[in-house]
């Protein structure tokens, strides 16, 4: 059984942040805000705090560890805590995954019921599955069933508070109704166990929902288990990844690679200093054609083929310069 196993995150705020939060997104949109902002009393408790939002998760040891995404706990200003067979648990946050939507917490607990982890590398087009999670915040154990309807999408996804868009890879999608509030919650296969952990949905259309595939998940919580924080490589560069669109307003001399340029932050240096790519010599304008073999294009990203490796390898790029080919090979670090 899964729906024992899932829990809903709560997410709470001071008051005094949330209406500064509130101000802070009229400016950002341009709009001058009213004066003053006030929150209706009975929203806010005994402790000042008020309710901003939430997500789901699930157990995956009995000790307490729980899966869910990091843009439900990405807010440095909010709490979080769980809430579990009507009880509110304080959790600590363990891990956010820096790449895909992925994070772990834990509860102290005993004997919790766990999900089993499936392998999202196996999955099939057409497959049933079924998500899980707390729809809305509100309606707890909501089931929904559908099928696989797609595999390694990519879309660009915003979270519930105000920051960057992040770029999200190599998803799966389903049919299955995927709600707010559903976020984090597994999407699990016709066995039982789960191969998705529930992420986005697209507003404005009907039965598109997308989930993290669980091996990312799985290598998390491998990381933690052996070195207590979760290691991911970097190679250290920042880049746009062409097409023939961008080639011709570029005007590049190939529509595929990765084009190492710098971005308008003081410190957007299309090359990190002191990174691994540092070292081994790429400079801003440099194009990278290839990686371990492999050509970069929009199918298959710079970001993707590394996602595959780990801290420590080496990996051969082949750089076009100035009308050369220039082939460099290059450690891996961990990210920080």
């Amino acid at each position: 059984m899964v729906s024992p196993a899932v829990i809903s995150v709560a997410i709470t705020k001071h008051l005094s942040k949330l209406e500064e939060s509130i101000g802070q997104e009229f400016w950002r949109l341009g709009v001058v805000p009213p004066e003053p902002i006030k929150i209706p009393e009975e929203l806010v408790d005994e402790r000042g705090m008020v309710r901003v939002g939430g997500g789901s998760g699930f157990f995956v040891s009995s000790d307490g560890l729980i899966i869910t995404n990091r843009h439900v706990i990405s807010d440095p200003d909010s709490e979080y805590s769980v809430i579990w067979h009507e009880e509110k648990y304080p959790c600590k946050i363990l891990a956010r995954d820096p790449i895909n939507d992925v994070a772990v917490l834990k509860i102290d607990v005993k004997d919790a019921p766990t999900v089993a982890l499936g392998d999202s590398s196996k999955i099939q087009l057409g497959e049933p599955v079924i998500a899980v999670g707390n729809a809305l915040g509100e309606f707890q154990n909501t089931v929904s069933a559908g099928i696989i309807s797609g595999l390694s999408r990519y879309i660009t996804a915003f979270g519930e508070f105000p920051g960057k868009a992040q770029e999200l890879r190599g998803l799966i999608q389903t049919d299955a109704a995927i709600n707010p509030g559903n976020s984090g919650g597994p999407l699990v296969a016709i066995d039982g166990r789960a191969i998705g952990i529930n992420t986005a949905v697209v507003f404005g259309a009907q039965n598109i929902g997308f989930a993290i595939p669980i091996n990312h998940a799985k290598r998390d919580l491998e990381d933690l288990k052996k070195y207590h924080r979760i290691r991911k490589p970097f190679v250290g560069l920042r880049y746009l990844t062409l097409d023939e669109d961008l080639q011709r307003k570029h005007k590049l001399p190939v529509g595929y690679g990765a084009y190492v340029l710098r971005e308008p932050e003081p410190d957007g240096n299309g090359v990190i200093p002191g990174s691994p790519a540092a070292h081994a010599g790429v400079q801003e304008g440099d194009i990278v054609l290839a990686c371990d073999g492999k050509k970069i294009t929009m199918a298959l990203t710079l970001q993707d083929i590394l996602q595959e490796k780990k801290v420590g390898d080496m990996v051969q790029l082949v750089l076009l310069r100035q009308g050369k080919e220039i082939e460099t090979k290059i450690a891996l670090a961990e990210r920080k």
